[in-house]
């Protein structure tokens, strides 16, 4: 019996092995070396002193913090209305549908809305407003990345909100409680796991985006993604790159501890 266990737990930890801790060994072990291949601590020093990386970290954080809050202020109360619908699992599939579908084609498909000669600006000068720069700007790269960050907030937000015991509720109502109440007093204490979860699963990718912020945001937005890109493509400092990684794995654990369920333990002596 245990060593079927044992095999059962063999693939587990391989995969833990080879595609976590071997790439996060090597990350740390990079970011000691500079772009000619020498052992230094430069890598750390340039950051922490560099205004350039700074304002990268500042304006990740802020960009990520306002993805998470535009998310959760849609998802919440999406989540809360699929949950009282009939058919509840059919709407969620239909909010879900959108993550199965290529990231890359995703964000093609907003450019080719957001573009000069794309969808929205022929409607503004059909209309006579004249066509505007959507894209390229900050506020396109925060919707576009909001709308594809959505479905990882509903998900969690659903899930608690489907577990909360419907005799809760009901012991509130019974008691006087008004809705609104009841939402604010059970409901909504109940679903912050998923709340948290949530926020975990869109906050932290967020930090890290790239892709369309290279493509949305162009060269308006700068972010330590994009830094990340640079290095490791263009400029070759693998060091560097591998710093701004670093700092983006110990930003990771800071919102995991954050925003994790931290339960006090409570003991005593018998008597």
């Amino acid at each position: 019996m245990k060593q079927q266990k044992i095999w059962f737990v063999v693939p587990y930890a391989l995969w833990i092995v080879l595609f976590v801790v071997a790439p996060l060994v090597l990350i740390l072990y990079q970011s000691f070396f500079n772009i000619n291949g020498q052992f230094t601590f430069g890598n750390y020093q340039n950051y922490l002193t560099s205004n350039v990386y700074l304002r990268m970290t500042f304006n990740s954080v802020w960009y990520a913090f306002l993805i998470t809050l535009i998310t959760l202020l849609i998802s919440y109360p999406a989540a809360y209305v699929i949950n009282r619908l009939p058919n509840r699992q059919f709407w969620l599939l239909l909010v879900i549908l959108p993550t199965w579908i290529n990231l890359l084609l995703k964000t093609y498909a907003f450019i080719g809305l957001f573009s000069q000669n794309g969808s929205i600006n022929q409607f503004l000068r059909f209309v006579g407003l004249g066509s505007h720069q959507i894209l390229f700007t900050d506020a396109s790269f925060i919707f576009v990345a909001a709308y594809i960050e959505i479905p990882f907030m509903i998900l969690p937000v659903f899930n608690s909100l489907a577990e909360i015991d419907s005799s809760l509720i009901n012991a509130s109502r019974d008691l006087g409680a008004s809705s609104w109440q009841t939402f604010l007093h059970v409901e909504l204490p109940l679903t912050m796991p998923g709340v948290k979860a949530g926020v975990q699963a869109v906050f932290i990718p967020s930090l890290s985006l790239f892709m369309i912020t290279r493509l949305i945001g162009g060269n308006r937005v700068i972010t330590l993604g994009t830094a990340i890109e640079e290095h490791f493509l263009t400029t070759q400092n693998w060091g560097m790159g591998s710093t701004i990684g670093v700092v983006l794995i110990i930003a990771m654990f800071i919102v995991m501890f954050a925003t994790g369920d931290r339960q006090k333990k409570k003991g005593g002596r018998a008597k």
